[in-house]
């Protein structure tokens, strides 16, 4: 067992957005709790505002575990990984494999514990929640690293607002429209 939470502490050594130059370089675990306080807030406007049905402890798990298999596979690029239908459906088997060998890392009664969340059922609301807030994420990394002078993330930043639009999820939505503003702020202007 003790196997299984070294292994995931590794997460902090696998680099993201290993293709563009970045200003601030972030890790998978940075990525992976970021996305799992969008999923939080996005199954709460789900729910709240919207009147939505999501179970918001199972979107916070699904997106806290959602890299995991990086620790193995580490991060491939988006635009490489959905270069075709063959390297998309090649990767997921990667993928899937290495998430079956974490979790082989774990006793046997703690597996079924772990399992919908290292393996999650694509076809869940909160996974395709998840889903979403690791798309808003890269879009408040376009965010933050073009604020820092970096335009090198501006076509990205283009791009993942429109996914982002495209995905017409009134959760997403009013994300968009309510917090992510305030990333563009300072600390000052934040006061």
């Amino acid at each position: 067992m003790f196997k299984f939470f070294a292994f995931l502490n590794r997460m902090k050594y696998i680099k993201r957005w290993s293709l563009m130059r970045s200003i601030r370089e972030e890790n998978i675990m940075e990525h992976s709790q970021q996305v799992a306080v969008i999923a939080h807030a996005l199954a709460l406007i789900s729910n709240k505002i919207y009147g939505g049905n999501i179970d918001v402890s199972k979107a916070v798990l699904l997106a806290q575990y959602h890299e995991v298999g990086e620790v193995i596979t580490g991060d491939l690029p988006t635009p490489i990984k959905y270069f075709n239908p063959e390297i998309k459906s090649a990767y997921k088997d990667l993928e899937k494999n290495a998430c079956e060998k974490i979790l082989g890392m774990l006793p046997d009664s703690l597996k079924g514990e772990y399992q919908e969340y290292i393996i999650p059922d694509e076809t869940a609301e909160e996974y395709k929640l998840v889903k979403c807030a690791d798309r808003l994420s890269a879009y408040l990394k376009c965010v933050e690293e073009i604020k820092a002078g970096n335009s090198e993330f501006k076509k990205a930043k283009i791009s993942i607002g429109n996914e982002l639009k495209n995905l017409k999820r009134a959760e997403v939505d009013y994300y968009l429209k309510e917090f992510a503003p305030a990333y563009d702020l300072t600390l000052d202007e934040l006061d």
